[in-house]
């Protein structure tokens, strides 16, 4: 249960950041207030994520995942482009995190 709290935490952020983005600085009203509503919900998936899982996995687990989906979808829908160094830094982000969460914490 604990993974899909993380999960639905990781889903809404990048709908948030998403959001944020579509917002213009908060200037345009439905995504800034959607965007303010997807992160409440985001924050309190984490927190109750946070009740099994040790802060540091599921921290870094919540960041990997919302970095390279947002840099993803920034790519895809806002056309921004990623660098061959910005990919190869994606690819280490995915592998530290599969890492942290495979061999990170005390048994």
């Amino acid at each position: 249960m604990q993974y899909i709290l993380l999960g639905s935490a990781v889903i809404l952020e990048i709908i948030a950041t998403t959001l944020l983005k579509a917002s213009e600085g908060f200037s345009k009203l439905i995504p800034s207030i959607s965007c303010i509503i997807f992160y409440v919900i985001c924050f309190y998936c984490f927190s109750k994520a946070l009740l099994k899982i040790n802060l540091g996995v599921a921290y870094a687990t919540w960041c990997a995942g919302g970095i390279v989906a947002t840099a993803i979808i920034s790519s895809i829908i806002f056309g921004q482009k990623l660098s061959t160094l910005g990919i190869i830094g994606i690819i280490l982000i995915v592998a530290g995190c599969v890492i942290l969460n495979l061999y990170g914490t005390a048994h």
